[in-house]
């Protein structure tokens, strides 16, 4: 089974609320017969569009191939969270590869997150991006652990936006008894994913890039000339750049070896009075492993994120998210369900990117683990770079140890869920 047909219409967005509140592009044409490119990308979410608006703008000859829609993926479906940084503490990647490369990967956290506000102002995309995203607590040392790192990124990275919230004060924002304090980082924020993934496919198209919708990649043949074949046609390319994350397949398999797909689950509930669940427009990630992670919409809906599954067929979508959110804000039990999506991401075992060589003149880049919409966003740039000659960041993330998933293809989901149920237990009972 494919994970890009599992679950959705070939060629249709899914019915999620960011679906029912953007406008679409018109249909771009599907690859027909042969034609060629400087640089051919696989995948048209937030890595992909950013890397063809980038190489379009150096004056590239660009390709890009999208199995359905652009923004079909987790770029359409996601929680909308910028926020700087990696996805894990800097200290952790201390230790994993040492102060310097360290601080040069907050950089490019910063950067990633600079990049969305820079492209969103600068191609006047319909996507404000709105401030403050809350990471909330919900045990007493965790609070402790929070508010000791915001002090450590002050003082050793000169990173003042965070504020550290008591009890008293994350529930004067967040309506919920669950959290006893967290932090609130000014300098993130938070977006409307398909509205933002639409506005760079616009962007890229103005710039000059080609991008084939309905065009499912069927093979890649490797050379000096690589050819990349669709059911309709194929595209010669001096480079290729794989941009396709959880729905990579067996494409590149020693991607696939690094990087795992997972499925992440969305509601959106009816319209609520003001002040029922937030009092200010943040959004929150909260402290489970199995995160839970909401914001407002635009008319005043609660996006609640919850739940995980590591095979092809989602669950039951509702039932599954309505649990976490009922334990986070009990007072929506009576409330209706309007939308709720799934979608598929992926993550790495250390929780960084995975970018890799995987010939000389083919890059990929995925693994985001629910960081990806502004470090995808900036990976497409990157691998711009490096098309370009420019390799020294694309390098840097390379470099990072990133350990490869027991079991190969056929145990790794298994193995996956045994683990992730463990981690959910623990959630549970509060360890």
């Amino acid at each position: 089974m494919n994970l890009l047909f599992a679950n959705d219409r070939a060629g249709h967005y899914p019915t999620s609320y960011y679906a029912a509140t953007a406008h679409p592009l018109p249909v771009q044409p599907p690859l027909k017969g042969a034609t060629r490119a400087d640089v051919c990308i696989i995948g048209g979410g937030y890595t992909g569009l950013s890397a063809a608006l980038h190489l379009a703008e150096r004056g590239y000859s660009v390709r890009l191939l999208e199995a359905h829609r652009v923004g079909f993926g987790a770029s359409g479906r996601n929680g909308g969270q910028i926020g700087p940084g990696q996805r894990i503490e800097q200290d952790a990647i201390e230790r994993m590869v040492g102060r310097a490369d360290a601080r040069a990967l907050w950089q490019m956290g910063l950067d990633a997150r600079d990049l969305v506000h820079d492209l969103i102002a600068r191609h006047g995309m319909e996507c404000p991006v709105a401030p403050g995203v809350i990471h909330a607590d919900w045990q007493a040392d965790g609070v402790r652990h929070s508010h000791a790192y915001a002090e450590k990124l002050a003082r050793e990275y000169a990173y003042q936006d965070l504020e550290p919230l008591d009890r008293a004060q994350i529930q004067d924002i967040v309506r919920s008894d669950a959290y006893k304090g967290g932090v609130l980082d000014h300098g993130a924020g938070h977006l409307h994913p398909l509205r933002y993934t639409l506005g760079l496919a616009k962007a890229a198209l103005a710039a000059g890039a080609v991008i084939h919708e309905n065009a499912l990649v069927v093979a890649l043949e490797r050379g000096a000339k690589p050819i990349i074949r669709t059911q309709t046609g194929h595209v010669q390319a001096d480079h290729v750049i794989l941009a396709a994350n959880g729905y990579l397949g067996g494409l590149e398999r020693r991607v696939a070896s690094k990087v795992m797909p997972i499925n992440n689950f969305i509601v959106a509930t009816q319209p609520l009075p003001d002040g029922t669940v937030l009092t200010r427009n943040h959004a929150v990630a909260d402290s489970k492993f199995v995160i839970n992670y909401f914001r407002l919409s635009d008319d005043n809906r609660l996006l609640f994120g919850g739940g995980e599954s590591y095979g092809y067929r989602f669950p039951d979508i509702v039932r599954t998210v309505r649990k976490p959110m009922l334990q986070v804000f009990p007072q929506l039990a009576e409330a209706k369900i309007d939308y709720a999506w799934g979608g598929t991401l992926a993550i790495t075992r250390a929780r960084l990117p995975c970018f890799m060589r995987v010939a000389p003149n083919i890059l990929s880049a995925s693994g985001y683990s629910g960081h990806g919409v502004a470090l995808a966003t900036l990976a497409g740039r990157i691998m711009a770079e490096t098309v370009a000659g420019q390799s020294e960041r694309f390098d840097l993330v390379s470099r990072l140890p990133l350990a490869t998933f027991p079991g190969g293809q056929s145990l790794r989901s298994p193995l996956l869920a045994l683990a992730m149920t463990w981690f959910g237990l623990r959630d549970r009972l509060g360890l």
